[in-house]
């Protein structure tokens, strides 16, 4: 039976998808009780290895290596916040953190380590973000928390195995070269899993060349954008820092417009650069997640806010414009998933005892896909600066004073705001670094002018980096590994011929090209950006089914596994 035959058949389709929701049944969402975390990544390694161990490859084995605290000491490391707890406000150190974690390797050892090809890798993670999603079937798709992101890929990933597996054993061969698998944690949360395996000199003399699996609607990528989380942190006094932040989201918005601006690549014509807001008080769930929804609040002292529903309405329409000016507007957007408009409506106004409220809807997702989607905290800063250069008109018409503020806030003068900038190889992380740092300066200290405050903007707003830090990097679109991949994508049925691009969104495929400058590193797999992060993640099952069978044609070429039935050879030479 040829790759093409088993990878179509029924029996090989139902295996991937009992396995996938399996899976993703498994919560490995971040989690501040460690121990339970690690109780589920070893749930998850259980089902992974059970399945390697089925395919009955010659000369394999399985390891969990531990994961090396020394990464604390790596600039690539992210700090681990997910520990922070009430008890434990200041979280754990890498050495308690991952004292009993590890990332899971499978190991199949080639038999001419002198034949021509390479000795490859392949990378996938099994974390994912909040909030958890359980799975479900419906006809060709599989939903829930990790279907496309990246358990779909991890299952890919395993499809291929035993693909080639079955292939070798119907055949009486082994591979030529070593292959390497590589399952990680921790890559939502800024990829310390692969850095872990990344500075491990002994596991690189296994691969010459390293493929990793991401949300790439199976093209094939040579470079990928670059990421950074912001968090903006302020504690001021008697003010109302809701009203700050929509100045600080402004020139963050605007230093990201420029960067965009300025980022002129080969690979990138279409200048994937994004500016998140994920996540504003205790309203939102990751950094790179785009905010779907959040509230604030009109408060009038000393005064009556019914008379001022008009002109409230008319401020913040013509704050919409401005918005979707910008932005586009999502009430007039299909959704392809629910055939529906990405948002039903862009916001409800309410009477409350302290005045007004406003509860601002968007469309969440991964922040790759925020031109696709609606970025709540973006538009509810337009809607709140409108309104504040209308305070005086509103005042009038209320007979109050006029304040705005995040509703729920316990303390408004307490303000967490955190997000994320992509960036491409044209600028440099810690450029990107210092222009965020510069434009929240710049919009908090605007805000603090116009209230008539003394006081040092950079001494009162905090700007750190220390979740996800991931530089921007470019590989050659020429290679012998893309020449290769190119030919098992189009073997596969999977190759487009658009031009080749770098992918729009960050991934631990960084970590390994920065690590290792002569290391070609892809990045390809099934699932949509679109998908990922999003309230409806999923995975179609034929893409993920497609994936394994390139992959599974790309392990024997890289490895110079002839498959002489379907006449190819390998690009590398001996």
């Amino acid at each position: 039976m040829t790759i093409a035959e088993q990878a179509a058949s029924p029996a090989f389709r139902d295996q991937l998808v009992d396995m996938l929701v399996k899976m993703c049944a498994i919560d490995t969402t971040p989690n501040g009780d460690v121990e339970a975390f690690a109780a589920n990544e070893s749930a998850i390694f259980d089902i992974l290895e059970s399945w390697f161990e089925e395919c009955g490859f010659e000369a394999a084995r399985t390891e969990r290596r531990p994961m090396n605290p020394a990464i604390e000491r790596h600039p690539f490391f992210s700090q681990l916040y997910y520990t922070r707890t009430e008890d434990r406000p200041g979280g754990l150190d890498a050495a308690a953190c991952y004292a009993n974690r590890s990332n899971l390797l499978l190991f199949v050892d080639g038999e001419q380590r002198d034949a021509s090809g390479v000795d490859h890798a392949i990378n996938a993670h099994i974390d994912v973000i909040a909030p958890f999603i359980p799975p479900r079937v419906e006809g060709d798709i599989v939903y829930g928390r990790g279907a496309c992101d990246d358990k779909g890929n991890a299952v890919a990933m395993m499809g291929a195995i035993r693909l080639v597996a079955d292939w070798l054993r119907d055949r009486g061969r082994r591979l030529n070269r070593h292959l390497t698998c590589m399952l990680v944690l921790d890559e939502e949360s800024g990829g310390n899993g692969s850095l872990s395996l990344a500075i491990d000199r002994d596991l690189k003399q296994r691969y010459q060349s390293l493929t990793v699996l991401e949300i790439c609607e199976n093209r094939i990528h040579p470079a990928n954008r670059g990421a950074v989380w912001y968090k903006v942190e302020a504690k001021v006094p008697d003010t109302h820092l809701l009203e700050a932040a929509a100045y600080v989201v402004a020139q963050l918005e605007r230093e990201g417009r420029a960067i965009r601006a300025e980022s002129r690549h080969a690979l990138f014509p279409h200048r994937p650069v994004q500016t998140c807001h994920g996540i504003i008080g205790d309203c939102g769930d990751h950094p790179s997640r785009i905010n779907g929804e959040v509230a604030f609040d009109i408060v009038v002292d000393g005064g009556d806010a019914a008379g001022a529903r008009t002109l409230v309405t008319d401020v913040i329409q013509f704050a919409l414009d401005e918005y979707c000016g910008v932005y586009g507007d999502k009430t007039k957007v299909n959704d392809a998933t629910t055939g529906r408009p990405k948002v039903d409506h862009h916001y409800d106004l309410e009477d409350a005892p302290h005045g007004l409220s406003i509860t601002v809807h968007g469309a969440t997702g991964h922040m790759g896909s925020i031109f696709e989607n609606d970025g709540a905290i973006t538009k509810m800063m337009t809607m709140v600066r409108a309104l504040m250069r209308s305070r005086e008109a509103i005042e009038r018409v209320t007979g109050g004073s006029v304040v705005f503020r995040q509703n729920g806030w316990a303390d408004p003068s307490h303000l967490v705001l955190e997000g994320g900038q992509g960036f491409l190889p044209t600028h440099e992380l810690d450029e990107v670094q210092r222009r965020l740092t510069t434009a929240v300066h710049r919009g908090a200290g605007h805000y603090l002018r116009m209230i008539g405050r003394d006081g040092d903007a950079a001494g009162l707003f905090d700007v750190t980096f220390d979740k996800l830090h991931n530089a921007a990097f470019d590989g050659d679109p020429d290679s012998p590994d893309m020449r290769n991949a190119i030919d098992c994508a189009r073997r596969a049925g999977i190759w487009r011929d658009d031009p080749i691009r770098g992918w729009d969104v960050s991934s631990d495929a960084r970590i390994f090209a920065k690590e290792y400058d002569d290391l070609p590193v892809i990045t390809t797999g099934p699932g949509s950006l679109n998908h990922a992060h999003s309230d409806f993640e999923q995975i179609d099952v034929n893409e993920m089914i497609k994936a394994a069978e390139f992959l599974a044609h790309y392990i024997l070429k890289q490895t110079g596994t002839s498959e002489e039935d379907q006449g190819t050879t390998n690009e590398h030479g001996s």
